[in-house]
């Protein structure tokens, strides 16, 4: 057994002794539910005022301008959540991803916005090129591919502004190699020494990622993102990844997907134990909606499950756009 431990049999034993009662349950209860203190709520940003778009694929989640964005901040801070991730989707695209770094950006504005409004709420920002980019890949294209070194420069200046911004942590999801180091370097240089790095250390090319490419206006004109993206079969790979963005300088890892990949987060977990965030992704998210709009599923109980899994296998931050059903429930 393990630790050494000897274990008496049946009927000296009997497992459901201590499943009696609620208050036994909770009593011995190995992993802690997933709490609003666990949660971080992703949010897409758009230009205008007063507006709020539903996204189809995505059920109670909506594109908002940044005067809502501040409304649906102020409201999920109020409910316990401690942090909310932003995602911009800019009115103007081109093949440089410039409106990514611009002061006055969809995201940027957001952040400002958002640090007024709600001080204590920590603010994350991805920093990656796909929703900026005309071709809506993740980087610099050059004759039909992703340029790897080039793009660095466009994720160290993207980075650098949202800090400028406010940012309390911003958060590479493009899969360039390099750019954790880039990143932390150009922080430092810049003076924003006390903001963290949230390093998309193993995200995979995945087929869950549809809804989000809808809300994020963010899929590819040409190919797809396996040049970049991790092998859904490959876990040393993701073990060397996460080496590297740490030795780099990140201060939390994610793994992406969540659901599909809770070995390789137990896998982080265990190796490095350093802070492991999981992203409980678009499509994980609108499966347990469409089950439930049709009756097959107890939406809450299902919800309440797959994130005490995700954190049962070693994740203490999960992303998930079930942050404030979750928050609504425990009544905070």
């Amino acid at each position: 057994m393990p630790g050494g431990t000897v274990m008496a049999e049946f009927p000296a034993y009997r497992a459901r002794r201590l499943r009696r009662t609620d208050a036994l349950r909770r009593l011995v209860q190995e992993t802690r539910s997933a709490g609003v203190d666990d949660l971080v709520l992703p949010l897409f940003v758009i230009p205008g005022a007063g507006l709020e778009r539903p996204v189809p694929s995505m059920p109670g989640v909506a594109q908002r301008s940044v005067d809502r964005i501040v409304e649906i901040s102020r409201a999920a801070r109020e409910l316990g959540i401690a942090a909310v991730m932003l995602f911009g989707v800019p009115e103007i695209k081109n093949a440089k991803a410039s409106a990514a770094h611009d002061d006055d950006g969809v995201i940027q504005r957001a952040v400002r916005a958002i640090r007024r409004a709600v001080p204590d709420l920590v603010v994350m920002t991805d920093v990656c090129c796909c929703e900026y980019t005309d071709h809506g890949h993740c980087g610099i294209v050059r004759n039909g591919e992703v340029e790897n070194d080039a793009t660095l420069a466009v994720l160290e200046r993207i980075a650098v502004s949202h800090a400028r911004a406010g940012a309390d942590v911003v958060c590479p999801s493009d899969m360039m190699d390099g750019r954790v180091a880039r990143i932390r370097g150009g922080l430092d240089e810049a003076g924003f020494a006390g903001v963290a790095i949230l390093a998309y250390a193993a995200k995979y090319a995945s087929a869950f990622y549809g809804p989000f490419r809808d809300a994020a206006e963010s899929v590819p004109r040409f190919g797809d993102r396996r040049g970049y993206q991790m092998d859904p079969a490959n876990v040393e790979e993701a073990l060397r990844e996460v080496a590297l963005d740490i030795a780099e300088g990140a201060d939390m890892i994610m793994v992406k997907p969540a659901l599909a990949y809770l070995d390789v987060i137990r896998r982080v977990k265990d190796r490095f134990g350093y802070p492991v965030a999981a992203y409980n992704v678009s499509g994980e998210y609108a499966m347990v909606k469409a089950a439930a709009a049709q009756g097959w599923i107890d939406e809450a109980r299902a919800v309440d499950e797959l994130l005490t899994g995700i954190r049962r296998a070693g994740a203490s931050v999960i992303v998930t756009y079930f942050a404030l059903d979750v928050a609504s429930r425990q009544g905070r």
